[in-house]
């Protein structure tokens, strides 16, 4: 089928409404794409007449001493394999800490695959060798930071009597509380000594250039580990007490977090003022919604970006646009059959007591397929980028307008499924689920909705 991410379209493509279905996977392919921060490098770093440029940043490379290249993340291994390409034998030392299946290895980089969405032992070996090597920088050394999403469980250095154990209880408590991103990094940044910008700060009195996808959650700071940091201790601690997940978190972490308030000093940076720190923007949710628009165009589409921040509950996200929906398929407003609504943001869930298989992307397009009555001119698709909605190995799902039909002759209930915290199980019955494995980027969830014209 020609598709460079989605690699199970034969499963997705033998039902349903056939064409839209071809047509939605394609733009989301493409959107994934417009979203590689590999891509993004090669535009922002290069090296021109002995002179090594990053952004609008100039480097004359005859009087810089060593380059290291350190990363972390879900997209940070296309990032180091272009800075490999670009500076060759010019890179000092090099390490990367990536999700697991993440296979691809660097010559000149030491790649280390680690847990995500829970850490592992490789996570705290990951940290431990980033703190290591960034120690080592000196003045007049560049450092390049490859940082990107998921470094928050790929690389940690928990501080006090927090042990790995303790960490990830926390860690599935956060994921399963329904918390925004921006809370739970608010307690991660401060159970951790990277983060907060301290990776930066450890570079120090080297020169750090950040490289990251610039995702820019509402109210946070991103990359957390290279830019300073709003939240506090006392923030910290109203995530866990207003999600009611307080009772439930390790000691260890309860007080180390108390202990905190008392302790300016063990704050992280607010501020990055005197040190020598840039940062680039190789890529970002923006990019990955206008490539999906201009493929969806170029298949006769009229693409529309919603939005490129939407957070907030899965299932609620779908109810709303499959309303949405409807309005243009029954009235033709707010817009225009043939029709494609792009939008990206990081959904969430809120699991309680249920803990299923699935992932926020998985429940959008259920709850979407629950709420729109049978009707053939539509598709909805939706993935994470990364290729792993929530803790599966699935990028996300796929539904139209004979999907909740398919499932009533199944004699199943959609809504079971969306309580239980099952959809993985359902969109696998239903052979709608959609399988990238590793994209090599991390630029939040992208959704679609394509509208067929009334003929």
């Amino acid at each position: 089928m020609g598709f460079k991410y989605i690699k199970n379209s034969e499963n997705t493509l033998t039902h349903g409404v056939i064409p839209l279905r071809k047509a939605a996977l394609k733009i989301i392919d493409h959107g994934i794409y417009g979203g590689d921060p590999g891509i993004g490098t090669f535009k922002k770093v290069y090296i021109e007449d002995d002179t090594l440029h990053v952004g609008e940043k100039k480097f004359d490379l005859s009087t810089i001493g060593r380059i290291f290249v350190l990363g972390t993340g879900k997209g940070s291994y296309p990032i180091a394999s272009a800075l490999e390409d670009i500076l060759g034998d010019k890179i000092y030392k090099g390490f990367l800490a990536v999700k697991k299946g993440e296979t691809r290895r660097l010559k000149r980089i030491e790649v280390m695959e680690a847990g995500h969405p829970i850490p592992d032992e490789n996570s705290i070996e990951a940290g431990r060798r980033l703190i290591a090597l960034a120690d080592e920088v000196q003045a007049g050394d560049l450092a390049f930071l490859a940082v990107t999403g998921g470094c928050s469980a790929l690389s940690i250095s928990p501080p006090g009597e927090v042990t790995l154990e303790d960490y990830q209880r926390l860690t599935d408590l956060l994921l399963g509380s329904g918390a925004i991103i921006r809370d739970i990094n608010a307690v991660r940044k401060h159970l951790c000594q990277l983060k907060g910008g301290r990776f930066v700060s450890r570079v120090q009195p080297g020169t750090a250039l950040t490289l990251t996808l610039d995702t820019q959650p509402k109210g946070m700071l991103w990359p957390d580990m290279s830019l300073p940091d709003i939240s506090t201790f006392a923030d910290a601690l109203n995530v866990l007490k207003d999600t009611g997940i307080w009772d439930k978190v390790p000691a260890s972490a309860r007080k180390y977090l108390a202990e905190g308030l008392k302790h300016p000093e063990w704050e992280t940076l607010k501020s990055l003022e005197n040190m020598n720190a840039y940062l680039v923007s190789v890529g970002d949710q923006i990019q990955a919604c206008e490539s999906a628009a201009k493929k969806a165009a170029e298949l006769g589409f009229k693409a529309h970006i919603l939005s490129t921040s939407i957070q907030g509950e899965a299932v609620v996200a779908g109810r709303v646009l499959a309303g949405l929906t409807r309005e243009i398929i029954l009235r033709d407003r707010p817009f225009q059959a043939p029709c494609a609504l792009i939008s990206s943001g990081e959904m969430t869930v809120s699991l309680g007591n249920k803990i299923g298989l699935g992932g926020p992307n998985q429940e959008f397009v259920l709850s979407f397929a629950s709420e729109i009555e049978p009707l053939e001119r539509f598709t909805c698709a939706s993935v994470d980028t990364d290729g792993t909605d929530g803790p599966t190995e699935i990028a996300g799902g796929i539904s139209d307008g004979m999907t909740f039909e398919r499932i009533k002759k199944m004699g199943l209930n959609v809504d079971h499924f969306l309580k239980e915290h099952t959809s993985t199980d359902l969109l696998g019955k239903l052979q709608d689920q959609i399988i990238t494995g590793h994209t090599g980027t991390n630029v939040l969830n992208l959704r679609l909705v394509l509208v067929a014209p009334k003929k």
